[in-house]
């Protein structure tokens, strides 16, 4: 791969930059955008490697913006003949219109992880022993454990933005993730737990001994207490959140409603909020990208924008968006560097990146220790939302009950049911515990998923619904 993607068509970077110019001159915004990736994913299950796979991909995206529609057009072929053919195609997103091209963004000096490739080190069969002995090491663990997988995943991603004006930005943006998931069994009942950490930074943090033993550790724990869980009840319930990842609540159920492009288009619960408040005094919640090594952070986003720390909602009060350029210039607002797409075959478009709740004044104990009845709720799994109405479901995959403020016998089954505004309201105390969640996030919208990062203190909410499968 040469140092620079431009440097892979077979013109000039003149004749490039010229082609780009021609294309987007005239519309109001465009760029662009070339991607190298490479990919590994090796999956040990039932006993025995699975998967084990590596690929390569390169392309390209062009786009010009020309009020709100976008042309676009993306091509794997890096030539100029496949270039020209792109813009032809997008061009015709200017048919009748004359706009004035945006600034280009800032340009920015963090950088916010390496630049080493994560799938050179280690080596593919030091990896595969290595998720052979985690599987080994398991099954000695507990005679219950009845199966157990475990995967390794890595990308290295290079990428270069290049604007009308020749502005040019460019960024290598590594990823790994390690996850552990097992089955335990007594008779006919079983029950699976799991545990996932990753970021943008190598393998080796990871694979140490003390780190896979801890995250296994952490998989069969949850499992075998969920092996002797009981039915959770159903019903209306005062509900603690645990720190860390239950911030995928915060994510789904307001997070995605807070994304510039539904509010614009009013179709969030949010929209037309800016400025009130939507959740209990103390609930402060940002967008965070400039983190260093996390897996939702970017030095730049997708469009060439650097990430910031955005604030949306502060102390209750609706204060802010999550933008890409597109819905910022239509809505009168600056670019937050969020403008984000899963490749070069894909339209950016307003996408978090890290996005937790901050911490109050109380402890974990003293808001357990608050409850009189109600769920502590530890983990989630799966959920549903509904942006529009901001109704939620959420299933607890580690859950337990709290009786005269102490936490008592676990439950299975439980789901967290609400609606995203009503609930940021019901949040009554808030633990002096943030943290983010270990680096496992992946988050969807419109058929295409990025990573992401969650994070939230422990948190007691009021008067919540509960399903579950006991009256």
């Amino acid at each position: 791969m040469p140092r620079s993607l431009i440097d892979a068509f077979d013109c000039s970077p003149e004749k490039l930059k010229t082609l780009v110019n021609e294309t987007v001159s005239g519309a109001d915004d465009g760029e662009l955008f070339l991607e190298y990736r490479e990919g590994e994913a090796l999956v040990f299950d039932n006993g025995r490697l699975k998967t084990a796979s590596f690929n390569t991909d390169q392309g390209f995206g062009l786009r010009a913006v020309a009020g709100e529609a976008t042309g676009y057009a993306h091509s794997s072929e890096l030539s100029e003949a496949a270039l020209k053919r792109a813009a032809e195609a997008v061009s015709t997103v200017k048919d009748g219109y004359s706009g004035t091209l945006a600034a280009a963004p800032s340009g920015t000096n963090q950088r916010l992880y390496g630049e080493d490739n994560p799938i050179a080190a280690p080596g593919f069969e030091e990896k595969a022993k290595l998720l052979q002995e985690i599987d080994g090491w398991l099954r000695a663990r507990d005679p219950r454990v009845r199966q157990v997988t475990a995967s390794l995943a890595a990308s290295w991603q290079h990428v270069e933005i290049l604007r009308a004006d020749g502005h040019l930005a460019r960024d290598i943006r590594p990823l790994v993730r390690m996850n552990i998931s097992v089955v335990v069994g007594d008779g006919d009942r079983q029950e699976t737990g799991s545990y996932g950490m990753g970021g943008r930074k190598s393998f080796s943090e990871f694979v140490a001994e003390d780190s896979w033993r801890f995250a296994a550790g952490e998989a069969l724990r949850q499992a075998l207490v969920n092996l002797e869980a009981a039915p959770a009840p159903a019903g209306t319930f005062d509900i603690v959140l645990a720190s860390g990842w239950p911030g995928v609540m915060l994510h789904e159920a307001v997070g995605h409603g807070l994304e510039g492009d539904f509010n614009r288009k009013k179709t969030s619960a949010f929209a037309g909020l800016l400025g009130e408040m939507v959740a209990a005094r103390g609930v402060t919640v940002v967008d965070d990208g400039t983190m260093a090594e996390r897996r939702g952070s970017l030095t730049f986003d997708d469009e060439g924008t650097p990430t910031d720390r955005t604030v949306l909602i502060e102390d209750g009060k609706l204060v802010g968006y999550m933008q890409d350029r597109l819905n910022a210039r239509l809505m009168g607002m600056n670019p937050t560097g969020n403008g984000r797409r899963e490749s070069y075959a894909h339209a950016p478009m307003p996408r978090m990146t890290n996005t937790y709740m901050l911490g109050g004044d109380k402890t974990p104990e003293e808001i357990i220790a608050s409850v009189k009845k109600g769920i502590y709720a530890v983990s989630f799994g799966g959920g549903q939302v509904d942006i529009t109405s901001g109704k939620f479901v959420f299933d607890c995959t580690e859950a337990y009950m709290i009786e005269d403020g102490k936490v008592t016998r676990p439950i299975r089954g439980a789901t967290l049911i609400g609606n995203g505004p009503d609930a940021m309201k019901r949040v009554s105390m808030l633990g002096n515990d943030m943290k983010l969640d270990t680096g496992i996030g992946m988050c969807g919208k419109n058929g295409q998923g990025v990573p992401v990062g969650v994070g939230q203190p422990h948190l007691r909410m009021d008067q919540m619904t509960v399903g579950g499968t006991q009256a």
